[in-house]
């Protein structure tokens, strides 16, 4: 890709929203941070950035269901999710999306930045404490 890796950042909780941000903003160019589903999916087809840091659980519309609307209009924005939801059908559901990063919360630390380098890579990430 040429240039630095455009991002948005959806997470209906500021205090996380702010802490996505601060991680990632020194390796990537963040374009926006919202705090909702609805928001994302609109920011995300006027800025059409590379690479979508979704919360799954946002008023609205939940992160697969933002995600998945982008692609069938067309998106070719990669995903990675970030969730505190161990259910495995969340992952499961997400993982249909394609290559996607499935990111635990508590796991932020050690695994927001593998996930996000994987995804770009064209490989799908899931936090090593919910994998089966």
């Amino acid at each position: 890709m040429k240039g630095r890796v455009r991002i948005l950042v959806a997470d209906d909780h500021r205090a996380m929203l702010e802490t996505l941000v601060g991680m990632l903003s020194s390796d990537f160019d963040i374009v926006a941070a919202v705090g909702d589903g609805l928001a994302a999916v609109t920011q995300a087809e006027h800025l059409e950035p590379d690479l979508l840091v979704l919360d799954i659980a946002m008023p609205g519309l939940n992160g697969i269901a933002a995600a998945a609307q982008l692609k069938r209009r067309g998106s070719t924005a990669k995903v990675v999710f970030v969730t505190n939801m161990r259910d495995r059908e969340f992952i499961q559901e997400s993982l249909t999306l394609g290559q996607v990063g499935f990111v635990i919360k508590d796991r932020l630390v050690a695994d927001l930045l593998p996930a996000v380098r994987d995804v770009l890579a064209g490989k799908s990430f899931v936090s090593p404490s919910v994998r089966h």
